[in-house]
This record gives structure tokens, sequence and C-alpha cells, in this order.
């Protein structure tokens, strides 16, 4: 070696060592990657025992054997010597103490065991993998992604929610992100462009063939709750007028066929849809039959515009695993699978569980505190509202609350047991709503069953808290009038859970964003009116 070659090494070593001693980890791969394996391997060497472990585990696993062969038996023994991963890859074990999942990961980080962390994760299903990710706070986040190779990262993407997706995709560099989108199917390219900032997906999209950005900008095109947002352009279509025995001749010519393939596509000359002829059907018809003898032409199509709630019911009433989409001329575009339909399900549900809590679905759990305290204060500001609503109803009748103080500690009786009431009758009805079984049509009817189950119980346990009223305090005016209270706050808790929902979407609001906190404000104004106000008519 030369002295201008030694005086490089020691630069290089130094660089080295000062990037791991601030432990910036990203630096030292990029670092390590535009070196030759023989100068890594020399690097190594020069290194104490901490320092040669702590630089190995940032060596890519495809350059391992590369690096190893230029070191001397022993020390590459040392080197290869790697936990077991299987710990890490196991499901959370059960039982009190035990360490989870998360923990191991955090543990293995911690210790600097980046090689080990890195091979769990290539050995995780994506989904997995994406999910374990999220739970990650956002440096170990990061320091779990700069391990992951271009094609694993990309189907990682494609599983994690759009906040953090975007994020990890910005982290990556732009000749890493392309090399990522590449391997992902249509449809969830479109997701991860639709995720990035405007910037960004422009980029990506630029970076594809001409042929792929076609095809992306035609997906693009169309609203991301439609079925043209769900659909990929992987179907495989056949024309009406050959024979089953082309057919299976031409499947035979492709290399695979796609995901979730029961059916192919039957068109005629100008690539119009006309049914689906089943795969099995196909291979146990005759080869010298045609494919309008065999296919399925009452199999209907989705249109291109049709909404994504719709596209999950149509799937669910007919128990299919695929769909044509069509246009409005009745051309073919793509398909939609039920993997598309099943993540479209968990994200609808899941937005509805934190809609409900004034939270986004899409959100980083471990999003800077700033931002997310922004995005709770609203929601937090329309409680406070009503709150302070229900406590003027309460402050017009602070001189019956001073006379009487029994009604102050029965009051909460009353606005619960409405709130509770109301809150199964808005349920209810949401569900109904969501599954297209509640409409104009029916919802007379509904009112009346709601009514008649508000009547009985609210004669039930009206007459109960009266009894439990009156054995209390010794008042059975008291009694009478928490009775009454209580079975008005019932009926008009019944009525609003049916209402509310009805309201808010003919103008346009989620009833499962805002439904619950109308429905509470108005139990409580009506309990708390209800009950001081007869009170002090009967009572004073």
């Amino acid at each position: 070696m030369t002295d201008t070659d030694s005086q490089t090494t020691r630069t290089e070593l130094d660089a080295i060592i000062e990037a791991l001693h601030r432990d910036k980890r990203k630096r030292v791969r990029k670092l390590l990657r535009g070196m030759h394996v023989g100068k890594v391997a020399s690097l190594l060497e020069a290194l104490d025992g901490p320092q040669r472990m702590a630089l190995w585990q940032h060596i890519d696993d495809d350059r391992e054997e590369q690096v190893l062969k230029h070191l001397t038996p022993l020390l590459g023994a040392q080197l290869r010597r790697e936990p077991d991963t299987s710990d890490l890859t196991d499901e959370e074990e059960e039982g009190e103490g035990a360490t989870t999942q998360i923990a191991r990961v955090r543990d293995a980080l911690e210790a600097g065991k980046f090689k080990r962390v890195g091979k769990a994760f290539r050995q995780m299903h994506p989904a997995k993998a994406a999910g374990l990710l999220e739970a990650l706070p956002p440096a170990e986040r990061t320091t779990v992604w700069e391990m992951l190779d271009a094609e694993r990262a990309g189907k990682v993407l494609v599983h994690l929610h759009d906040e953090v997706r975007a994020r990890l995709a910005l982290e990556m560099d732009e000749d890493e992100l392309v090399a990522a989108a590449r391997k992902l199917d249509l449809d969830d390219l479109v997701d991860l462009i639709q995720a990035l900032p405007s910037d960004s997906g422009r980029q990506l999209l630029q970076a594809m063939d001409v042929r792929k950005r076609q095809q992306l900008m035609s997906m693009l095109s169309y609203p991301e709750d439609s079925a043209g947002g769900l659909m990929n352009t992987d179907q495989i279509s056949v024309r009406v007028d050959v024979r089953v025995g082309s057919v299976l001749r031409y499947l035979r010519l492709l290399e695979d066929l796609p995901d979730h393939t029961d059916k192919v596509m039957v068109v005629d000359r100008k690539n119009r849809y006309q049914g689906v002829l089943r795969l099995s059907r196909l291979l146990t018809s005759s080869p010298e039959v045609l494919v309008s003898d065999v296919m399925d032409g009452d199999f209907q199509p989705l249109d291109v515009m049709l909404p994504s709630h719709e596209v999950a019911r149509r799937f669910e009433d007919l128990d299919i695993l695929s769909a044509a989409v069509v246009d409005e001329d009745g051309l073919l575009l793509g398909r939609i699978t039920v993997d598309d339909v099943v993540d479209l399900i968990r994200e609808d549900s899941e937005r509805t569980m934190m809609s409900m809590a004034g939270l986004d679905d899409e959100a980083d759990m471990f999003a800077p505190v700033l931002t997310s305290s922004r995005r709770r204060a609203v929601w937090l500001g329309i409680n406070l509202v009503t709150a302070f609503l229900a406590a003027w109803v309460i402050g017009l009748f602070q001189g019956t609350l001073e006379q009487l103080v029994a009604l102050a500690v029965l009051m909460p009786i009353v606005a619960s047991m409405g709130g509770i009431a109301g809150s199964q009758t808005l349920t209810l009805v949401v569900r109904g709503m969501a599954l297209g079984q509640v409409e104009g049509g029916n919802a007379r009817l509904l009112l009346s069953k709601e009514i008649g189950i508000a009547c009985l119980n609210g004669v039930l346990w009206a007459l109960v808290v009266a009894a439990l009223a009156v054995a209390w305090f010794g008042n059975w005016q008291l009694g009478a009038v928490i009775a009454a209270a209580i079975l008005l706050n019932l009926l008009c808790a019944a009525v609003s859970g049916l209402a509310i929902p009805l309201l808010l979407r003919r103008f346009g609001v989620d009833p499962a964003l805002a439904g619950s906190v109308i429905l509470t404000t108005v139990t409580d104004v009506v309990g708390f009116l209800a009950f001081l106000g007869l009170a002090t008519l009967f009572l004073l």
C-alpha cells in the first residue's frame, strides 16, 4: 500500500469513526457502500473490538460474504457470530411479564445489533413489518428503515398509514424510492403517489416508463374513493369469439397469472366488456368450444365511478374474489380484487373508530407533540362548547338546586340513562346506513320500533330509579319527578338517535364523526331540563 493509499484509508477510517461516535448511521452506510470490499475489510482490521462490531452492523447483507473473504478466518468467525433472529420474528408471548416483540426489537436496537434487527424485518410479512415500524419511535423507525433494501421497502410502504408512509418515503434517496416503487403493483403505486407530497409524487411519476406512466395517470384521474381509484390494470382479457383451446395456450405463454385470478374477462373486438370466463369452467370445457358458449354473460361489472363503499358491499353480497371495472361506454378498464376490498373495509372501520374520537386514522402514533395537540384541540373545543351548553341549562335552575340538594345528586342519572339509550339507537342506525339498510322508505317504521323500545325500557327503569330515590330520600314526589324525567329523556334519545344521523347525512356530514357529540349534548340538555324543570314545578 502506498503512502497516498494509507493516508486515504486513515482519512476514511477517521470519518467512519466520527460518524459512529455521533450515531450518524446513514452516513456510515453511505461511506461503506462507496468503498471496495477489500478496503472495508482493511478498516475492520484496523478497528478495536467494539468499534469493529459496530461497523460490521452497518455492512449490507449482500456484501457480507465478499468482505469476509478478505478477512482472516478467525476474525471472520467472530463477525459471523450473529444471534438467532427467531425471538424477534415470533408473535408476542402471553402471560404476565412477557417481553413483547416491540420491546425485543427496541432492546436489540439499543444494543447496536442492527444486522439482527434488519434480518428479522426482512423475514417478516410486509404487513407485520409495517405494523411494527409504526409502533417504534421515529428515531428507531428510521434506523430500521435504512436497513431494508429497495424491494423490501416498497412492499412495506404499501401497508403503512399515509403519514408514516410519506415520511419514510421522503427519507429515501430518489433512486431508492424509484427502485422501491417499480416493485409495486399499479394500484399500490397509485396509493403511494397520492400519499407523497405533490412534488415528490410528480417526480416519482415522471421516473416511470412511458407505458406505466400512462396507466398511472389514467388511474390517478379517478377519485380515490371510487372503483377507478381502487382498480388495477393487471386483468387478463380474451375475445368472445375465440376457442377455449386458444385461451389455454395463451395462458400457458404467460410467466405467471396476476394474484387473485379466478376468472378472465371476456371482451369484443372493441374491448367492450361481455362477461367473465371462470378458470374452473375453462379447465373443464372442451378445447373446441367457443368462449361465448361457456362464459358467464350475467356477471355484472363495476362502474368506474361507483363509490368505494358500494364496491365493498357488492363484494360482500356476491361473495366474489374479483370484478371487472368498466367506463360509461362499457369499455374494460381494469379489475378490483378482494385483497383491495379487505384493505378498504379495514381502513373504513379504523377511520370510523378514530373519527368518533376526533382523530385522523392516517396520523402517525408518534407524530410531534405540537402537531398532535393541534389536531386534537379542535375536537376538545367542540366538546367544551357542548359542555357549556349543558352547564348553562343547569345554571337556569340554580335556585332550585340550592333549595333541594337531592336534585344535584340524582340529575346525572337522568342524563346518563338518556345518553346510553341514545347511543344504542345511534349505533344501530349508523351501522344500518353503512350497509344501505336505513333510508327514507323504512325510517318511519324504525322510529316506531325505537319509540316502543324506549317506552318499555323507560317505564321499567323509571320505576326502578323512582323506588330507589324514595328509599334514599324518603320523598315520593321526588321519585315521581325523576321517573317522569327518565321516561321523557329516553323517548327523546330514541328520536334523536335516529334523526341525528339521517340529518347529518343529508347535510353531507359523516354521522360516525359528529353523531355521538350531538346526541350526548341533546340527551344532557333534555335530561337536565326535564328533571330540573319538573322539580321546579312540583317540588317547590
